[in-house]
C-alpha cells in the first residue's frame, strides 16, 4: 500500500485510507495475496478481525511466505478450528514481532543518546550564511520560490527552515562539531 503518513502500529487497517480502499475493492470470490500475515495489521486483534472480515465477505487470504490460505468456505468444525487457531497464531506472531521491533528501536535510541558520537540527525543542506539569508528574507516577507532562487537551496529546505527555525539552528549546531 502507498505511504499514508499513518502508523500501521497505532491505526487499524480498516481505519486507514488504503485499508478502507482494500475493503471496498475486494468482492466475494477474490483472493488477497499478502507477503506475510502481519501486513494485515500489527496487533493480534487487528489481524484476526481483518482476516475474519475478509472471509465473511467471501475473500480468500493467502500468504506468500508460509503458503497459508484462509477462507470462510469450510463447514467442517474441525477444519474451522484449525484455521482459526492458525489465524490466532499468526496474529500473535505479528504482534510479538511488532513489540520486539519497538523494543529494539527504543534500546537503540537509548544507546545512541548515551554515546559521545551519537547520531546527529540529517546533515543540513545549508550553510550558516544560507540559513541567515533565508531567515532574513523570510522576515522581509519574500516568497519561498524567490528565496530558493537567491540562496540556491531547494524550496523544501526553505519550508523546513520556515516551519522550524529552532531545529534548523540546532541541526547546524550539531554538525558544527
Amino acid at each position: 500500500m502507498a505511504d499514508e503518513g499513518i502508523s500501521g502500529i497505532t491505526t487499524r487497517l480498516a481505519d486507514r485510507p488504503q485499508g478502507r480502499r482494500l475493503f471496498d475493492m475486494l468482492r466475494e470470490g477474490d483472493t488477497l495475496i499478502v507477503r506475510w500475515i502481519d501486513r494485515l495489521g500489527r496487533d493480534y486483534g487487528d489481524v484476526c478481525d481483518t482476516i475474519r472480515k475478509f472471509m465473511e465477505k467471501g475473500v480468500i487470504v493467502r500468504s506468500v511466505i508460509n503458503g497459508l490460505t484462509f477462507d470462510g468456505a469450510t463447514t467442517d468444525p474441525m477444519q474451522r478450528a484449525v484455521r482459526d487457531a492458525l489465524i490466532a497464531f499468526m496474529a500473535a506472531t505479528a504482534q510479538a514481532q511488532a513489540e520486539a521491533t519497538k523494543e529494539a528501536q527504543r534500546a537503540g535510541i537509548a544507546h545512541a543518546k548515551g554515546r559521545a558520537d551519537a547520531y546527529r540527525g540529517r546533515k543540513p543542506s545549508y550553510t550558516r550564511a544560507q540559513l541567515d539569508a533565508v531567515v532574513a528574507m523570510l522576515d522581509q516577507g519574500e516568497s519561498v520560490s524567490a528565496i530558493a532562487q537567491v540562496t540556491s537551496l531547494s524550496r523544501q529546505t526553505i519550508y523546513r527552515i520556515k516551519d522550524d527555525r529552532a531545529e534548523a539552528e540546532a541541526a547546524l549546531a550539531r554538525w558544527a562539531a
